[in-house]
């Protein structure tokens, strides 16, 4: 189970780190909070955090599910595989968002896996 904490630990690191991207882009771009629409980079960089931030209340509770009712190392790769996908997500909406496709796909692999399998290793347990 450590290295599904390890993964969970890095998915929220990388999400503060999206965060203070935000911030940074706040000030590059003069978008002064609340806003939240303004010059383009600057929204590309809101929606990378608030898109990851949509996707970490998915991941959490499959990470949880798929290690409890399947493999925690699995959960572990998985998990991960999530983090690199939305790393590739996140260079890619911001430099052109048409780009983001392929760490979307990774994203949602890695998220459907965990929560499917940790569905079917419940009910499995439970029959």
């Amino acid at each position: 189970m450590e290295l599904v904490a390890i993964v969970a630990a890095l998915a929220l690191i990388q999400y503060l780190y999206f965060a203070v991207r935000v911030g940074r882009a706040r000030g590059t771009y003069g978008v002064k909070a609340p806003a939240v629409t303004g010059h383009p980079a600057f929204e590309r960089h809101h929606r990378v955090h608030q898109n990851t931030l949509e996707q970490l209340v998915l991941l959490l509770p499959g990470l949880w599910l798929f290690a409890t009712y399947v493999n925690p190392g699995g959960a572990a790769a998985l998990g991960l595989l999530f983090v690199i996908g939305r790393a590739v997500y996140a260079q890619r909406y911001v430099a052109a968002p048409e780009t983001r496709g392929p760490g979307s796909i990774l994203t949602t692999l890695a998220v459907a896996l965990l929560l499917l399998g940790g569905l079917i290793g419940a009910i499995l347990r439970l029959v």
